[in-house]
């Protein structure tokens, strides 16, 4: 009877550090490791980006994307973009998330990233839940991209790309200052929608958008439906 080794590399020490996860890995021979994350699930306007990262050689001040400024953001971009192995970025655009809901969209949109890169994977991390359909074997990380030093790359890269796509829709739609905000919901957003109404690269499937475009009010604290 054959019996499959599943590699357990949830019990990496959670202070480790960044690369423990892909240490780990490597020494069970399962390289090589992609991370993938996301940006833009919880915004109601603009892209859900998705980005898998094989990285090349260890990069000083990886971390968690949100974390970070925009400058040190850009700095970090340039170099993993420069050293990674591989490299794959997937763009939903919000009709699709309206289409198919924002999850569906993100777990695919997870699974065409890894699809798009060129090398033959021993692994794949996840930022927060689980992808079935990967080509590889997979584990999703809590907080992975805090912890593992690809995620943390992937989210990077997502987040990067993101808003400057975000900037370069904010010259064709200023009246709602997508190049402050990124499509996020805060005050000054819930304002725009509230005077201009939604424009077609918002979210109408999110709660606040759909309010704002049949005139209504916007509560305080709303936020799109289905945002994690």
């Amino acid at each position: 009877m054959s019996v499959t080794f599943r590699p357990r590399p949830s019990v990496v020490r959670r202070d480790a550090g960044l690369y423990g996860y892909e240490r780990a890995l490597a020494r069970r021979g399962l390289g090589p490791i992609a991370g993938v994350d996301e940006a833009g699930r919880g915004a109601c306007a603009g892209p859900l980006v998705v980005a898998a990262v094989v990285l090349g050689r260890p990069i000083d001040g990886l971390g968690d994307s949100k974390l970070l400024t925009a400058a040190t953001r850009e700095r970090l971009f340039d170099r993993i973009t420069a050293t990674a192995k591989d490299i794959g970025v997937v763009v939903v655009p919000p009709g699709e998330i309206d289409a198919r809901g924002l999850h569906k969209c993100n777990v695919e949109g997870m699974r065409r990233a890894v699809a798009r890169l060129s090398c033959d994977l021993g692994y794949v991390l996840t930022d927060g839940f689980p992808v079935p359909g990967m080509p590889a074997p997979s584990l999703a990380v809590w907080k992975g991209d805090q912890v593992a030093a690809c995620v943390a790359a992937a989210s990077i890269v997502a987040k990067v790309t993101r808003d400057r796509m975000m900037s370069d829709l904010d010259q064709r739609y200023p009246q709602y200052g997508f190049a402050v905000h990124k499509g996020y919901v805060t005050p000054g957003h819930r304002r725009a929608l509230s005077a201009h109404g939604p424009c077609q690269d918002h979210r109408f499937s999110f709660v606040t958008v759909a309010r704002a475009g049949r005139g209504g009010e916007m509560g305080e604290n709303e936020v799109g439906a289905g945002v994690a």
